[in-house]
């Protein structure tokens, strides 16, 4: 996904030309197998049938300088630290960016051999999705330091997706925007895969699947690179992969166009001084250093389609609005002058690239509302936890991310079954976490939100779980009238006594029941220590046939209904009483009848 959009080339000769130059670059590439891509060819690509991952929307349309980049140096070190190797500045890829299409490459490659997923194919679809992670600005473990958001997919020039994540990703809760370095739609990401469970990878073995982390992310993109049994180093398999990601026959050549050239060298630079996209406006005045996608995402934008798009199936895009922030060309046909025309024209020195800026000055979060939160256990919390982001001017901060996290120990999750959500904060500085739901057992804990990459002190949330209240049952009636009887010394029936609770007329169910033998005493019963018995199912030993006549903790099933466990008799004949109650004063009493043995 991109921020500036790739527009119709001219017809004619100068159509010809690019064509011509393409399919020179990647003839050149050495690429697995086959070295021209169908679409280069001018054959229709084979459509894909995979769910796409960015949702065939957007994407970044820079393409590589002509010329063969130089091979790097070798990497030495000095007394001052290790000095990395030099080369083109467009052949140069942060540190942490390479490292995870490195080793996203080796864990799929470990796995699925036959597929034989290049990293550089990694590369070339991060650089046209995100400019690789916006220059390398992510942070020691691999996530962003800035989410990198995609405008809402709300159908103006894009498909219309409704939220799919309650905002755990893109941060709303209305409609969907494609996330991350390598820009899933959140849907992909959660449960798009072939199994139902989502294209979500862990790859670096924190325990999360997090698409804002690039190593998760590549993985997760190698891994659908890869689905369906593709072998990559068939032309046809690597095609579709690509499409898949993006239904646009423009969007495979760029990609391609990438892969290429990171094929032929590349070299490492640090973390945040990867190249960034210029951006253009539509009119191809320059507008500076574009950081392609940014928190903000909500910036206005043109609406219209960019022609030569394809809609995706399924996907996101059927045309792709001119947001700024994306690279055009200077003549206004959305190519990098010299880098698609028979004739390459001699490109101005390039300023050195700027490291990406993050959010302003965030020096404070505040919270917002002074009460806890509460909720009933298995139930969603009436309110959010939310906080306002400030400079040291007292200032709102727009676009930043806050983290709100949950302790592994508690219940408690968000949408996804998540324990931690990042949300960057809107124009008037505030980030609102997605609905939290409680768990099922009772108890307190604390939700910490923390501003991303910033060392503003965290903000503490206190969240009591109530437990449920009990069932009620006003009323418990035998299912059947048949009379109970036994033999002195013997057991009635299994499953002699059943009943049915109900509470204002409708079944109960779980409702709580005592069952107790009393005495047939009408004004106050008490235990009886002779008679019908149970057994306590839960005693070992001696104990084991020891009688119990007041059993409690008997609870009814789904739709109100109780059997008694066995009930046992001593040597005693007669007629005993067996009373069953409940909380809410339903009382119902029972005639146990057992007769003496024969011939006693």
């Amino acid at each position: 996904m991109a921020a500036t959009f790739r527009r119709r080339l001219r017809r004619g000769a100068a159509s010809t030309a690019v064509a011509a130059v393409v399919l020179a670059a990647l003839t050149a590439s050495q690429a697995p197998a086959a070295t021209e891509a169908p679409a280069a060819k001018g054959q229709k690509p084979a459509p894909p049938a995979d769910t796409p991952i960015d949702g065939g929307s957007a994407y970044f349309t820079d393409r590589p300088p002509v010329h063969r980049p130089a091979p790097p140096h070798e990497t030495h070190h000095t007394g001052h630290g290790p000095v990395l190797g030099t080369g083109p500045a467009e052949a140069g890829l942060p540190a942490t960016v390479l490292a995870a299409y490195k080793k996203a490459a080796s864990t799929v490659g470990a796995s699925d051999p036959g597929c034989r997923l290049p990293w550089q194919l990694l590369a070339g679809i991060g650089k046209v999705e995100s400019g690789q992670a916006r220059g390398g600005a992510v942070d020691a473990e691999g996530t962003t330091l800035q989410p990198i958001l995609g405008p809402q997919l709300n159908g103006h020039g894009f498909a219309l997706i409704k939220d799919t994540d309650g905002g755990r990703y893109d941060g709303d809760l209305t409609l969907d925007r494609a996330v991350g370095p390598m820009q899933f739609i959140p849907s992909t990401w959660s449960s798009g895969g072939p199994d139902g469970t989502g294209w979500g990878a862990d790859g670096n073995g924190d325990g999360k699947k997090d698409p804002h982390n690039v190593f998760d992310a590549a993985l997760a993109a190698g891994r659908y690179l890869c689905a369906g049994g593709r072998d990559l180093s068939v032309q046809a398999d690597l095609d579709r992969a690509i499409l898949g990601y993006n239904a646009s026959e423009d969007y495979l050549r760029t990609v391609l166009s990438w892969y290429a050239f990171y094929r032929k060298g590349t070299h490492e630079v640090p973390d945040g001084r990867g190249v960034l996209p210029v951006h253009r406006d539509g009119t191809g005045r320059s507008g500076g250093h574009g950081s392609g996608r940014t928190g903000d995402a909500t910036r206005p934008h043109h609406s219209s389609p960019a022609p030569g798009r394809h809609k995706g199936s399924g996907g996101s895009g059927t045309g792709t609005p001119n947001l700024p922030g994306r690279p055009g060309g200077s003549d206004g046909t959305g190519h990098t002058p010299g880098g698609n025309t028979g004739t390459p024209t001699p490109k101005p020195p390039k300023p050195t690239p700027k490291p990406p800026t993050e959010p302003a000055e965030l020096t404070t979060l505040e919270r917002v509302g002074d009460k806890d939160l509460s909720a009933t256990a298995g139930t969603e919390f009436a309110a959010s936890p939310r906080v306002r982001a400030k400079d040291a001017a007292g200032k709102a901060v727009a676009g930043a991310p806050v983290r709100f996290t949950l302790p592994k120990t508690t219940g408690a999750r968000f949408p996804g079954n998540a324990t931690s959500v990042t949300v960057p904060t809107d124009k008037d500085g505030l980030a609102t976490a997605p609905t939290l739901r409680a768990g099922e057992v009772a108890g307190a804990f604390t939700i910490r939100a923390t501003a991303v990459g910033r060392t503003a002190p965290a903000v503490a949330f206190g969240a009591t779980v109530k437990a449920k209240p009990a069932p009620k049952a006003d009323t418990l009636l035998r299912t059947s009238d048949k009379e109970l009887t036994a033999t002195a010394g013997q057991a009635f029936a299994e499953d002699a006594v059943e009943v049915k609770a109900t509470y204002r007329g409708k079944i109960a169910p779980g409702a709580a029941v005592t069952a107790t033998m009393v005495t047939d005493d009408p004004k106050q019963p008490e235990e009886n220590d002779k008679g019908p018995y149970f057994k306590d199912p839960a005693a070992t030993g001696d104990d084991k046939d020891k009688p119990v006549r007041t059993l409690t903790g008997l609870t009814t099933d789904a739709h109100g209904l109780l059997k008694l466990p066995k009930i046992y008799t001593d040597t005693h004949a007669g007629t005993f009483l067996l009373r069953l109650t409940t909380a809410d004063g339903a009382v119902l009493t029972i005639e146990l009848k057992v007769a003496a043995p024969s011939g006693s």
